[in-house]
């Protein structure tokens, strides 16, 4: 049994890692990487952010969620347990929305993870029809924002962890769409789905999911809410 269990968010190659060589070799010479060694496999989940994922999926029949919640835990959930030792997709992002109400300012933010490299993501914006959306155009505005990212670095693909359910719904066509950014977010997705392959995740937003918290800061951060 490993006496530790080193755990690598950011380096050459995420994941979790049973000796220190073999991390080294992740985090060596790499930028900006994240890492750090515990005692336990579920310590370590838990730092990539994996293990509350997984908590989430497991007792949400009690909290009756929504199957769709639901079916979008459990692809959480299958995702890394197809990744070898609780490594998460190779380029995912999370995003989240903001609103200030003093100023009506909407804005986003979130991160982009591609081959280990971490890349922010925020902005924000004053339009007034955007604005009535409140935080829903910040939720909108960063998930295109990713999508565009991602073409950007010529990724084949991508997949969006989001907590609100129309991040998925507007963009495959599911929700009716009467506003101007969700008309927009929907043309937007349809015009690149031959350049990228788009996987939506829904998580349970202020539940603990690392990654969630992340994103939902960095939109406060957007539009002066901090």
């Amino acid at each position: 049994m490993a006496e530790k269990f080193y755990a690598v968010r950011v380096g050459k190659k995420p994941g979790i890692y049973l000796s220190w060589d073999a991390c080294k070799a992740m985090v060596h010479g790499f930028p900006g990487a994240i890492y750090k060694s515990f005692k336990t496999r579920e310590e370590a989940e838990i730092f990539l952010g994996t293990s509350a994922i997984k908590k989430q999926s497991e007792q949400s029949i009690f909290y009756g969620e929504s199957e769709e919640t639901i079916r979008g835990q459990k692809a959480v959930e299958s995702a890394q347990a197809e990744a070898q030792d609780g490594e998460i997709p190779v380029n995912y992002a999370f995003v989240d929305g903001s609103y200030n109400v003093a100023t009506k300012v909407y804005g986003y933010g979130g991160f982009l993870i591609h081959d280990g490299r971490k890349e922010v993501l925020q902005g924000s914006g004053t339009d007034e029809e955007m604005a009535s959306m409140r935080n829903v155009a910040g939720e909108v505005l960063g998930s295109m924002a990713a999508i565009e990212k991602a073409i950007e670095l010529g990724l084949p693909e991508i997949s969006i962890y989001y907590d609100y359910a129309g991040i998925e719904m507007w963009a495959n066509g599911s929700w009716k769409r009467n506003k101007k950014g969700t008309i927009a977010y929907y043309d937007y997705v349809c015009s690149v789905r031959d350049k990228l392959q788009i996987r939506f995740v829904k998580v349970k937003g202020h539940s603990g999911v690392e990654g969630n918290e992340e994103a939902d800061r960095l939109a406060k951060e957007a539009v002066g809410n901090l």
